[in-house]
C-alpha cells in the first residue's frame, strides 16, 4: 500500500497508485508500463505524416537555351510575366523553368558581385597600408623642416624635434634659444 499522507490517513493520490503498480510489476517480472508509454512516439513527430513527394530530377538545358538565357540576363535582370512567357515559348521551355532559371541566375550574380566587391576592398586596403608604410618610412628618414614659430619658443622647438617613433629618443638641447 502507498504511504499515507501525513495528517490524512487513507488519502492517496493517483501518482501513488501508478508508482505502486510499477513497483509491483517490477517484482513480478512483467515489463513495467510507464504512465507515459502509451503517448510516447518513436522518431521525429513529422515522420508519421504523409510521405514527401518524390524529387524531380534536375532539368538539363541545351547550350543554345543557356546561351539565350545568359544573353537576355546580361541585358535584363528581371522579366515581366509577358516577357518570360515569350522567352519560354521561343526556347521551348516552361514559364516556371525560365522563372526559376532567372531566380537562380540572380542569386549567382549577387554572390559574384559581392565577392568582386570584397576582393576590390581588400586590394584597396592593401594599397592604403603600403602607402602608409611608405609615408611612415619617409618621415623617419627625412628631417622635419624647421617651423619659424618654433625657432623663437624653446618649448615648441623641443616638441618639434621630438620624434617618439625614432630609434634614438634624444631630445636636442635648446640652450641659447629664447
Amino acid at each position: 500500500a502507498p504511504p499515507p499522507v501525513p495528517g490524512l490517513p487513507g488519502l492517496t493520490f493517483p501518482w501513488m497508485e501508478t508508482t505502486r503498480r510499477i513497483a509491483k510489476d517490477r517484482l513480478s517480472g512483467e515489463p513495467a508500463l510507464s504512465p507515459f508509454a502509451a503517448t510516447r512516439r518513436i522518431g521525429h513527430p513529422y515522420q508519421n505524416r504523409t510521405p514527401p513527394k518524390r524529387k524531380k530530377p534536375r532539368t538539363s538545358f541545351s547550350r543554345v537555351q543557356i546561351c539565350e538565357l545568359e544573353k537576355r540576363f546580361h541585358r535584363q535582370k528581371y522579366l515581366a510575366s509577358a516577357e518570360r512567357a515569350t522567352l519560354a515559348k521561343a526556347l521551348k521551355m516552361t514559364d516556371a523553368q525560365v522563372k526559376t532559371w532567372f531566380q537562380n541566375r540572380r542569386t549567382k550574380w549577387r554572390r559574384q558581385t559581392a565577392e568582386e566587391r570584397e576582393a576590390e576592398r581588400q586590394q584597396a586596403n592593401r594599397l592604403m597600408l603600403h602607402l602608409q608604410q611608405e609615408a611612415f618610412q619617409k618621415s623617419l628618414s627625412q628631417p622635419l623642416p624647421q617651423d619659424p614659430l618654433c625657432m623663437h619658443n624653446s618649448s615648441l622647438y623641443a616638441l618639434q624635434n621630438l620624434q617618439p617613433w625614432a630609434e634614438d629618443n634624444k631630445v636636442t638641447s635648446v640652450s641659447g634659444v629664447a
